[in-house]
């Protein structure tokens, strides 16, 4: 008995890290099929096309809708990065709240990039010249282009690993202004504790760190450049 339930939570681990691999791959291998999912954010209501093979494609997850709550968008022009966009709802809110402002999104996922330029075309039809997309693995595609950011907002795959995201941190700096900021959540149980004691004791001499949300489990981050 306690063999096969060793052996079922061995598939089941199998098969959630089969899933996750989807959503941070370049061409995910599953079926592909079309949904609609309708969301109110910052009241309006959005309409997004997804796609199988792309995070949380039949509905908007509960920690993306609580960082656009509480995200902070500069009142000024600026020019802000959605990093690991998916199908694009944080950088689409973003250009919706922010029209005076240029944004970008980044996806390793094609899939995910189609749905991001579809939803682009939906919801941002009056200024889509000023929503640009990226394909490519977080920073990679930007690296060359002198690009530098008031804002970076993010919704982190924990799932591929702490380890991952941390090493994202440590590039965020050079691709921020001065007093830029850079924002995400992460699930209590998925580690939020112990990321805030690692970028207190590594980044506090480069960042004011800040806690701006605790909802539901989630916690949203503000690390904001240091002069």
């Amino acid at each position: 008995m306690e063999r096969d339930n060793q052996k079922q939570k061995l598939a089941k681990y199998k098969n959630m890290k089969q899933k996750n691999q989807h959503y941070s791959t370049q061409f995910p291998d599953v079926k592909i099929k079309v949904f609609s999912v309708p969301e109110s954010l910052k009241q309006h209501l959005f309409i997004f096309k997804t796609i199988t093979g792309v995070f949380s494609f039949k509905k908007i997850d509960l920690g993306t809708k609580v960082f656009i709550e509480h995200m902070t968008v500069p009142k000024k022009q600026s020019v802000l990065l959605d990093l690991g966009c998916g199908y694009g709802v944080i950088g689409i809110v973003l250009a919706y709240i922010s029209p005076q402002s240029t944004v970008y999104l980044i996806d390793i996922n094609k899939r995910a990039i189609w749905c991001t330029r579809e939803n682009i075309k939906y919801n941002l039809s009056d200024r889509a010249n000023k929503v640009i997309t990226f394909s490519g693995n977080y920073f990679e595609p930007i690296k060359n282009k002198n690009i530098k950011f008031d804002g970076i907002y993010m919704n982190p795959p924990l799932r591929n690993g702490r380890k991952e995201f941390l090493k994202i941190c440590e590039e965020v700096p050079y691709f921020l202004k001065p007093k830029g900021l850079f924002q995400f959540v992460i699930k209590k149980k998925m580690g939020a504790e112990f990321v805030l004691k690692y970028i207190t004791s590594n980044f506090s001499e480069i960042f004011d760190i800040k806690i701006i949300c605790k909802r539901s489990g989630y916690w949203v981050f503000d690390l904001t450049l240091l002069d």
